[in-house]
């Protein structure tokens, strides 16, 4: 759930034409609701009429007299209480009404805003940040919803009462009306800036907290070097210069707030004796009555409140405005075609793993003008093993990328059984692959949930067998809950060796035809490398497979080892024949590597 601080801060969207028009797109969301939200707008509407018909009442309780005046009295009082009552109840069931509307409306906008989200392709995720992601998803749908299911409502309300107010006390007395005309709009005006200048203060101040907040946080973090630098007194003094700042404007904000407050109560009460005493004088001049002065400064109050809360309202709703925007920015991306269907209907298909790479060129949609991979061919025929090594940023893993189509080529084309890889649908094409990358992220849940997102509808045998497979099940079965233990976010709980044991167990509950290692022994300790590597070995058995490697001693085995530098495959042969070739790239790597595990291990 966003904060008030975060909704604070949302960006407000100029009212126009084109934004008013994007903000109505929220209502086809609403469409199966819109008989409720049409009785919420009845309910708001009779609320506003019992609102304005309080006041005339009191007037006549008042104005009550004659032989029958006890009566009268008792019948007004009567009727004023039915309509409190009525009011009462047209106030709640507009509130349930547009609430029940507005979460509902809300659950279908989330549900399609996250299934749109998830189906957009990887080139929006490397140029969107994920804080950003988070922010649309909360402070903005919390802002639509809070605008939603009050502010509108309110918004109209208020505008019901000063428009409908202003009609009554003009029939009340027009003499009267001219002179608080005169008098309400300037205190008004005078307190929504005051009300901007404190808030433009008090955020000042907010941030000015978040300041010194950071300062003792870095503090603690980097003690070590605030410690071992002698600088105890540095950190000090810039912490008291901080704290100070906040004081002096908290200060500021209370000394306007006290102009504030003193300036309402002379204005306000200022106002209020000023009607009073003109409606005095109409009084004495027999051109007005008693009940009905009482009726037209309550009016007034109404109308002085409402035109007060306007502003405020107005503002929420141009920050709704602003957060539909942002919104349907995202809703408006164009996402990957996923084909669910072909989930069930095509899960009997698996492809034998033959893949051509048929002189690829590619650059990442963020950098057209920097080639990643130019004219790069291969072919791996099913159950070979392919290894991929070159300089970091050569563009080995690109190539991985381009398997899964995260991406499509600019030039050329992937062939997989010799179809054009673009001739499946990516729900089947990705079917038949696995990854084992080398940052394994898991979900916060249990070692069999992460093992299951390989095949969710997997036996529980099956999930057994899997983590036999990959050297996981012995760590596994050692822990209190076994299969059940839960791992934490990202898999915090575990060491990175059994973390990647997990991802193979995944891998191999998937059963995919072509595999892809990125990187996936390379952070390891020797222990947790062999274990490892024994699990991949077993999974690559019968599978094309291409390794990722940067630790040319893991790749030894490959069928095929590719030398990717600058975008081109350089070098192509089994380790013995690059090793050979003199001066090659490979052979380069090769000494380089040696010398330093010689120096290390020295």
């Amino acid at each position: 759930m966003a904060s008030k601080e975060e909704n604070e801060k949302l960006p407000k969207a100029k009212l126009s034409k084109a934004s008013l028009r994007k903000a109505f797109r929220l209502f086809t969301y609403m469409k199966p609701d819109k008989g409720k939200y049409a009785a919420g707008l009845l309910f708001l509407a009779l609320t506003s009429a019992t609102a304005l018909a309080f006041p005339k009442l009191i007037g006549d309780l008042v104005n009550s007299t004659g032989e029958n005046g006890l009566a009268a009295i008792n019948d007004k009082a009567i009727l004023l209480m039915v309509i409190l009552a009525a009011q009462s109840f047209f106030s709640f069931m507009r509130i349930y009404l547009f609430a029940q509307t507005t979460e509902n409306t809300l659950v279908r906008l989330r549900e399609h805003l996250y299934s749109h989200l998830i189906t957009l392709p990887m080139s929006f995720f490397t140029q969107t940040r994920v804080g950003e992601i988070n922010s649309r998803i909360s402070a903005d749908i919390t802002q639509i919803q809070d605008t939603f299911s009050t502010t509108v409502a309110e918004f109209l309300r208020q505008i019901t009462l000063v428009v409908g107010g202003m009609i009554l006390i003009s029939i009340i007395s027009i003499q009267l009306t001219l002179f608080m005309v005169a008098l309400i709009p300037a205190i008004v005006v005078v307190a929504i800036i005051f009300g901007r200048y404190i808030r433009k203060i008090s955020r000042k101040a907010q941030d000015q907290v978040a300041v010194s907040n950071t300062i003792v946080q870095e503090t603690m973090q980097g003690i070590v070097n605030v410690k071992s630098f002698a600088n105890e007194m540095l950190e000090v003094a810039r912490y008291r210069i901080s704290v100070k700042e906040i004081a002096a404007l908290s200060l500021k904000s209370a000394f306007s707030r006290g102009l504030f407050a003193s300036f309402i109560i002379l204005a306000l009460f200022g106002a209020i004796v000023g009607i009073v005493w003109y409606a005095t004088i109409l009084m004495q001049r027999g051109e007005i009555k008693f009940g009905e002065v009482i009726s037209f400064v309550l009016y007034t109050s109404f109308i002085g409140a409402s035109i007060g809360g306007l502003a405020e309202l107005y503002a929420q709703i141009q920050k709704a405005v602003g957060a539909t925007e942002r919104i349907f920015e995202i809703l408006d991306q164009e996402a990957e075609t996923i084909d669910l269907k072909s989930v069930t209907e095509s899960s009997n298909l698996r492809v034998n793993g033959d893949v051509v790479f048929d002189a690829v060129g590619f650059s990442y949609p963020a950098r057209k003008e920097m080639l990643v991979l130019g004219d790069v061919s291969f072919h791996a025929t099913p159950g070979q093993s392919i290894a991929i090594v070159g300089p970091s940023g050569a563009g080995k893993s690109t190539i991985t990328q381009l398997l899964l189509r995260f991406y499509d080529p600019d030039n050329g084309m992937i062939r997989i059984d010799g179809k054009d890889t673009r001739s499946y649908s990516l729900t089947e094409l990705r079917n038949q692959m696995a990854i084992v990358p080398q940052d394994v992220i898991l979900f916060g849940g249990t070692i069999k949930e992460n093992i299951l997102y390989g095949k969710p509808d997997a036996s529980m045998d099956e999930v057994i067998a899997a983590a036999e497979k990959a050297n996981a099940r012995q760590f596994i079965e050692s822990f209190t809950d076994k299969f059940d233990t839960i791992v934490g976010e990202r898999g915090i709980t575990l060491s990175g060796g059994q973390r990647q044991r997990i991802a193979i167990a995944r891998a191999v509950l998937k059963n995919p035809s072509i595999l892809i290692l990125d990187e996936a022994t390379s952070s390891l300790d020797s222990e947790s490398e062999r274990l490892v590597q024994e699990a991949l070995d077993k999974l690559m058995v019968g599978r094309t497979s291409f390794i990722v490697a940067h630790r040319l001693s893991t790749i030894r085995n490959a069928d095929k080892i590719l030398v990717i530098d600058q975008g081109h495959v350089r070098e192509s042969g089994t380790h013995e024949e690059l090793i050979q070739i003199p001066d090659g790239v490979y052979a380069g790597l090769s000494k380089l590597q040696y010398r330093n595990e010689e120096t290390v291990g020295a």
